[in-house]
């Protein structure tokens, strides 16, 4: 490849191919935003994904040359690699962007940006008449945020709690970190037909990660969310989203019925007592076999 436009052309169409994607606008989003300049500098410590559930979720390996184009590969990049802290893996977030299809003008609350490269695609695909909001705790990451996101106008970089939506709305909510649970404010902000992803995961305490599913929820009206599973995920914790008994209970629901969770298809909010409809039964939500 001559030129680093051509390694994200050719990254873009690798991408599209391997994670069988059908939106252009996903894969033209991926051919277009700078990856180096989310990363920073040389040399690099690139991490391959381990999908072997309760095992740590990355092996890393260091990347000396001085040549951004190795970046243009479907591989993590240690941000902070005693945190755990990644560039997550393209291929993941390119298949759950074409999941969740994105639209032009949506409102986007990208929850754990780290430094904003995943902020940007979804700014390209939700255009100049849409807006992404990128929160990360980590006040280090949100400061390279800033600078690397300057040239899109329509994204905005803040340090603060994701938990915490002080009553804004949103149509996609985006998050990057693991839960055990949905939390309300995240489903009370969202708009009519607004979307939730989140890495749905359970782990130990005292590790910083955990593995589980990725879980799309879907606001129907009338107080009626679908939910469904797009596929295997491994993240660091969120930790204002982890409860000790919901943890518990996921891992449970993981060890004893893995392939039911499929089924899902609805989020109920109401007050009712386990039953068989009921894949994960917990305070103030179930995920659940009914149609929505």
């Amino acid at each position: 490849m001559s030129s680093i436009e051509d390694a994200r052309n050719w990254f873009a169409e690798d991408l599209r191919v391997a994670a069988a994607i059908k939106s252009r606008t996903v894969i033209d989003a991926f051919a277009k935003v700078p990856r180096e300049s989310f990363i920073g500098p040389p040399p690099w410590r690139i991490g391959a994904r381990l999908m072997k559930f309760g095992a740590s979720p990355f092996t890393y390996q260091t990347f000396e040359e001085n040549d951004p184009r190795v970046l243009y590969h479907d591989l993590v990049v240690a941000l902070d690699e005693e945190k755990e802290i990644n560039n997550g893996q393209p291929s993941l977030w390119a298949r759950i962007f074409d999941d969740i299809a994105p639209q032009p003008a949506e409102r986007v609350l990208h929850i754990g940006c780290g430094t904003g490269y995943y902020s940007a695609i979804l700014a390209e695909i939700v255009g100049k008449d849409g807006s992404v909001d990128a929160v990360d705790v980590n006040a280090a990451l949100v400061e390279r945020a800033g600078v690397a996101l300057s040239p899109w106008r329509n994204v905005r970089a803040v340090c603060d709690d994701g938990a915490r939506l002080d009553a804004k709305s949103y149509d996609l909510i985006v998050v990057c970190a693991g839960l055990t649970h949905p939390l309300g404010a995240w489903l009370d902000g969202l708009t009519p037909n607004g979307r939730l992803v989140f890495p749905l995961t359970a782990g130990d305490a005292s590790k910083t990660w955990g593995s589980g599913v990725m879980l799309l929820i879907s606001r129907m009206g009338a107080g009626a969310f679908a939910a469904r599973f797009l596929g295997p995920a491994g993240f660091i914790h969120f930790e204002g989203g982890r409860d000790q008994i919901a943890n518990e209970q996921l891992m449970q629901a993981f060890r004893t019925r893995p392939t039911a969770a499929g089924d899902v298809r609805s989020l109920l909010r109401d007050a009712h007592d386990m039953a068989e409809t009921c894949w994960l039964h917990g305070s103030g939500y179930c995920l659940s076999f009914e149609t929505p």
